[in-house]
């Protein structure tokens, strides 16, 4: 049980009489009671909007500036050369007729609108070169993702040399799906259509899944080169890769071929499968 002791009466009482004098003491009748409520309310509400209690220093033309500066030194549309290389596919193949060497590169050079394309694909069989071809081309942005391309496609095998003029779009469609459509014109009436598209499937960040898939078609027989007119070949493989470094990734997979048409004919003639399945093993990079 607390106990409370005269002191303790005597010091609350005193205290109570010293509040109550000092309230009387106040002049009620000199205070602007409109000015005290306006002076309330502006300290209590929240800032009108657009509007802020903390100064904000005026931009100036150097912190425009300092929020485009690339440290790398590419600037977005000026003149400046960039470039870039890619071997996608450089390669050994387990073959039915031995083993066979196979690559398929391409690299730019340019700026971010206009650049010069550069590709070549092709197969070495028992130190014999069977399939050999260079294209250099010129592309035009026409979109963030899509480029029109033009140039020349220069076949060295098989059979003679032979020269193509070359027209298509590439880019990336859907779901980071890398495309190519190429119509080529060349020698003698002859014209083809080639289709290529590939996709990665990240199993993790640096294990990768690759998918692709080639289709040619031909206008025209070309029993000189085994190539005859409709659908003549296509190429579907599947490439699991490791990346080591983004720019370095050794990988291995299957490819599988298959000819169509007058073009499986004269691989018959040749003694050569319609068909053929081949396990890949090879290495990917870029700089």
């Amino acid at each position: 049980m607390i106990r409370f002791t005269p002191f303790f009466f005597a010091l609350v009482t005193s205290t109570a009489m010293a509040a109550s004098d000092g309230m009387q003491g106040m002049d009620h009748s000199q205070m602007d009671h409109g000015q005290m409520h306006s002076m309330d309310e502006g300290q209590m509400q929240p800032a009108a909007p657009g509007e802020s209690r903390t100064p904000i220093p005026v931009l100036t033309d150097a912190d425009r500036a300092a929020v485009y500066v690339d440290p790398a030194g590419h600037r977005v549309h000026d003149s400046t050369l960039n470039s870039f290389f890619l071997a996608d596919k450089l390669e050994w193949q387990d073959a039915d007729d031995g083993s066979t060497l196979a690559w398929d590169l391409s690299g730019w050079i340019g700026g971010d609108i206009d650049r010069l394309w550069l590709r070549s694909e092709g197969e070495r069989s028992n130190g014999v070169t069977e399939d050999a071809e260079i294209q250099a081309l010129w592309g035009h942005a026409i979109s963030p993702w899509w480029d029109v391309v033009s140039g020349v496609r220069q076949d060295f095998k098989p059979g003679a040399p032979q020269t193509w003029a070359a027209f298509g779009v590439q880019g990336m469609a859907l779901y980071n799906f890398e495309a190519q459509a190429t119509a080529f014109i060349g020698e003698g009436g002859q014209s083809a259509v080639r289709l290529e598209g590939d996709y990665d499937i990240l199993l993790t960040n640096r294990l990768i899944l690759q998918p692709t898939v080639e289709l040619n078609a031909y206008s025209k027989n070309d029993p000189q080169r085994g190539i005859g007119a409709g659908l003549s070949n296509t190429e579907a493989g599947l490439r699991l890769r490791y990346e080591i470094r983004r720019e370095f990734a050794p990988y291995l997979g299957v490819s599988w071929n298959r000819t169509y048409g007058n073009t499986a004919d004269y691989a018959n003639d040749e003694g050569e499968d319609r068909s053929e399945a081949r396990l890949v093993l090879g290495v990917r990079l870029w700089f």
